[in-house]
């Protein structure tokens, strides 16, 4: 077993783009330009060193066996056979990990690999992993080069079966994320757009359209909601803001998943360690019993005022976030092992019942080592919770089999595109194919998959300079749909019903998922890669899809509705409106864009008749296309 950083992406750190400095530039009319701008600095220096190095014993394994290599026009599809032991496999590629910059964890959880791009072509080998730095040996190589691009896009066909093969996995629908919730009580504006009343509009969009139960939040238990302080060496504590921004959440129709972060300056060792603009406290607590005493109190308050069962049925409480960088945590790995030992004592204290987890941490950190740690402090842990971005999630079930915890739920509480602030990929069409690669990716095996965030109203490196500015949300600035909100929206149109689906042909980055809800049959096919180079889009991927599905006798009508650059993309439109550098649309351009913001139909519906139907389209790379079959 070797030691590989399976964390940290290629390539040297971020720099600061454009947009970051537009967002400075604007910062600095409200005065806030030296304290963003020191958040970005700090953020740029730390976001990829580890707090401290991960301690997991190793596991051994084997080399994978079956690596073969296909190639296709423009792409490489690599395959291998399983190990049980293995929660994900990196491929490489003339000895090196095929990796990408923004990409935090390179190694996949399945065992197929699509090689797009200029770098596609070369000897391949694959390696197993079980946990962070913990990589076995690799294959045997295999040799293949992509072909050349087709006079046509090469043709794909995915048959749908009729007779459903299990329920359809929901694992968007748990948790959404959110900036902190302190913001759903700002007075202030972006862009000109109310931001307490647009972040709490765009958790009622994620509830009421997408099926979302939670949200997650960083900084509870900062300064700005007033929770502790100490008065004459005596804590006092105060959960009137908490009270305020919760009472939002479940007025909503939501819960929390109380992210229990960061630390009050009062109670803090060090309260000069801080992260973001906001000046969240990443120290350890100078006293543990108060640090223990405040968590009770927060949980004990809760269950009073919301009710035992409600809390102990829908809510959830996260053992800080991310403690395995520098960035967010300040101390030890042993420290915050003892932080998490004292806060789960704390939740249990108030009722055996409620649910506590972590590490939270990011790429992957510290699940060995929290799940190694709890078996021998006896700390209570009723989920592992982790992070990634710019890639599916791995595989965790085989970790906790070893550890004797097999049903220990799972959930990813951050995930997205980019871990990276005023990154533009996934703005556009390439967002959404991501998305529904993850998720589909997800289903069945991981409880809940946690977008990362909501809403662009978001303020941890300064607020958003312009409309399309890279932001995290789902949502813009002004509540207008992204590419990626269409992709869940769509996701959500799925039926309770799964069906099978089996693709043939070069079929490159080409998925497919197909449901059916009584006599109506929905078919989701995406293409996407992982490449981000190739996020604007690249010629020789599109392929020619036709979708085969087989119905019962009858005859129906189809509705093809479409994500790509031309279709259900607002920020063509707002380009096509305004050009590539205006910051913030008019009242009158916002009234054109809202108009325009709609999931958009590609051709007008088509008639077909049962048996095997057949439909058949362009796809482009990145493009999503949904078929809905209903009878006539």
């Amino acid at each position: 077993m070797t030691e590989t950083n399976l964390s940290e992406p290629s390539g040297s750190e971020p720099a600061e783009s454009d947009l970051a400095e537009r967002a400075e530039s604007e910062l600095a009319e409200r005065g806030e330009s030296e304290l963003a701008a020191r958040a970005r600095r700090d953020w740029t220096e730390r976001i990829y060193r580890p707090s401290e190095a991960g301690r997991a014993a190793g596991v051994e394994l084997s080399a994978p066996d079956g690596l073969t290599a296909t190639p296709g026009a423009g792409h490489v599809t690599l395959s291998w056979d399983p190990l049980p032991d293995a929660i994900g496999y990196l491929a490489h590629r003339d000895g090196t990990p095929i990796e990408q910059k923004d990409v935090d964890v390179p190694a996949v959880p399945g065992t197929r690999y699509v090689h797009t791009g200029a770098e596609a072509g070369g000897a391949y080998t694959v390696a197993a992993i079980a946990g962070m730095g913990l990589v076995g040996p690799a294959s045997a190589p295999v040799t293949a080069h992509p072909l050349p691009a087709a006079p046509a896009p090469p043709p794909v066909t995915v048959a749908v079966g009729a007779d459903p093969v299990g329920e359809v996995a929901r694992p968007w629908t748990p948790m959404i994320g959110s900036e902190h919730l302190s913001h759903l009580l700002s007075t202030a504006t972006t862009g000109g757009r109310p931001i307490g009343a647009e972040l709490t509009e765009a958790l009622r969009v994620m509830r009421d359209e997408l099926g979302v139960r939670t949200v997650r939040a960083h900084a509870i238990l900062c300064d700005d909601l007033g929770v502790y302080r100490e008065v004459d060496g005596e804590p006092v504590h105060d959960f009137g803001k908490v009270d305020e921004v919760y009472d939002i959440v479940t007025g909503l129709g939501m819960r929390p998943v109380v992210e229990l972060s960061f630390m009050p300056r009062d109670l803090a060792r060090d309260p000069s360690k801080t992260v973001f603009a906001y000046q969240a406290v990443i120290s350890p607590p100078k006293d543990y019993d108060r640090w223990g005493a405040l968590v009770e109190a927060l949980v004990r308050h809760l269950v009073d005022r919301y009710g035992l069962d409600e809390v102990r049925e829908h809510w959830s409480f996260e053992v800080w976030n991310e403690a395995n960088l520098e960035v967010f945590w300040s101390g030890t790995a042993d420290e915050f092992m003892r932080l998490y030992d004292v806060t789960a004592a704390a939740v249990k204290a108030v009722d055996p019942g409620l649910r506590v987890g972590g590490p939270s941490s990011a790429a992957n950190g510290w699940m060995n080592e929290l799940l190694e740690h709890v078996e021998a402090s006896g700390a209570a842990l009723d989920f592992v919770s982790t992070h990634t971005y710019g890639n599916a999630p791995l595989d965790w079930r085989p970790a906790l089999a070893r550890h004797g915890r097999p049903d220990l739920p799972v959930w990813w509480t951050e995930w997205g595109p980019t871990p990276t602030h005023f990154h533009g990929i996934g703005d556009g069409p390439f967002g959404a194919a991501f998305l529904l690669h993850g998720m589909r990716s997800a289903a069945g095996r991981i409880e809940a998959l946690a977008h990362w965030v909501a809403s662009d109203h978001f303020e941890e490196l300064g607020r958003p300079p312009a409309l399309f500015h890279g932001g995290f949300g789902l949502l813009t600035v002004g509540n207008l749909r992204k590419p990626r909100f269409w992709a869940l929206a769509l996701l959500d149109r799925l039926g309770p019903d799964e069906l099978p689906v089996a693709l043939s042909g070069d079929t490159g980055g080409v998925e497919a998922w197909a449901s059916r809800a009584g006599d109506r049959f929905t078919v989701l096919v995406w293409n996407g890669t992982l490449n981000q180079a190739q996020a604007d889009g690249d010629a020789v991927l599109a392929r020619e899809v036709t979708v085969r599905c087989d119905l019962p006798s009858g005859a129906y009508t189809v509705r093809h509705l479409r994500v790509d650059d031309r279709h259900s993309d607002i920020r063509a439109a707002w380009r096509a409106m305004a050009g590539p550098d205006a910051a913030w649309p008019s009242d009158e351009q916002w009234q054109r864009l809202a108009e325009a913001n709609t999931l958009d139909e590609y051709g007008p519906p088509a008639e077909v008749s049962g048996g095997t139907a057949e439909v058949t389209f362009t796809l482009p790379m990145p493009g999503v296309s949904f078929l809905e079959f209903t009878p006539r």
